[in-house]
């Protein structure tokens, strides 16, 4: 009770078209899904005239102040005491890129001294986050 053709015997091929519907429809579900988990932290950057985007490769990591005094390493909450252990083996060990992200209302004193931390883990290269400055209607007006 199998299929056979004819008089040449069994086949033995394997219909993969379910198998390669199901896989493509599964990848299509990731790929929408995958940028809906990838949120970030919500804060509220100081806007500047010149801002360059962050890099897209996977070099980087951010480290985020919130307005509540919370630290964030990318999306990892961690404390001030530990923030210079980890700058330096997260960091500077594996030669990545870091970048400073603060609330508008953190006060410039936390800054500051997240500052001397990252320095003291020995991160040479900082970069700091903002937002673009909203554009205002800056053209004379016409007299009627």
């Amino acid at each position: 009770m199998g299929a056979h053709l004819g008089n040449k015997g069994f086949v033995a091929d394997i219909n993969v078209t379910p198998f390669v519907d199901v896989m493509l429809v599964l990848l299509i579900i990731f790929m929408v899904t995958t940028p809906m988990m990838t949120e970030g932290l919500d804060v509220d950057l100081p806007q500047t005239k010149q801002v360059e985007s962050l890099p897209t490769e996977a070099d980087h990591l951010v480290l985020t102040l919130r307005q509540d005094g919370v630290i964030y390493l990318d999306e990892y909450k961690v404390e001030l005491e530990e923030l210079e252990d980890y700058l330096t083996r997260l960091v500077r060990e594996k030669n990545k890129g870091l970048f400073l992200q603060a609330d508008t209302n953190v006060p410039y004193g936390m800054v500051v001294d997240i500052m001397g931390r990252i320095k003291a883990a020995g991160i040479e290269k900082l970069g700091v986050v903002a937002r673009p400055q909203e554009e205002r209607n800056t053209a004379p007006q016409r007299k009627k």
